[in-house]
């Protein structure tokens, strides 16, 4: 007998993405700021553009039929975000202690993220 895999992981993975994606477009000047500025380019352009991935790869978790496109595609957009991450890091040193020590800890919460993600799509 098969056991089928726990949608809750694809679920709690959903809802962060889809939190988040709202957020892009509801408060965009956050995700503006640790935009690299080496990409070329409006800092504007790459917040919604990682909002519309984040907001499509959640819905793609949601459903079984997509969940392992949903899963692919969750693990290599924190992938893609990470250089954000830390670009927020190396501009955030002058900020308070608390708010460096949360992005600095945001680091390797990458890869369980990513290995969650992965996890998802293995088991679709």
């Amino acid at each position: 007998m098969e056991t089928k895999a726990s949608p809750w992981p694809a679920y709690r993975l959903a809802a962060m993405l889809l939190g988040v994606g709202v957020v892009h477009f509801v408060a965009p000047k956050p995700f503006d700021d640790i935009v690299p500025a080496g990409l070329p380019g409006d800092a504007r352009f790459y917040t919604y553009a990682s909002g519309v991935a984040e907001l499509g790869t959640g819905a793609l978790l949601l459903a079984p039929q997509t969940r392992r496109l949903g899963g692919t595609l969750a693990a290599l957009l924190f992938i893609a975000v990470f250089p954000a991450n830390i670009n927020m890091v190396r501009l955030w040193r002058d900020k308070p202690l608390a708010l460096r020590l949360g992005a600095i800890a945001r680091l390797p919460l990458q890869i369980p993220m990513i290995t969650e993600a992965l996890k998802v799509r293995r088991t679709a």
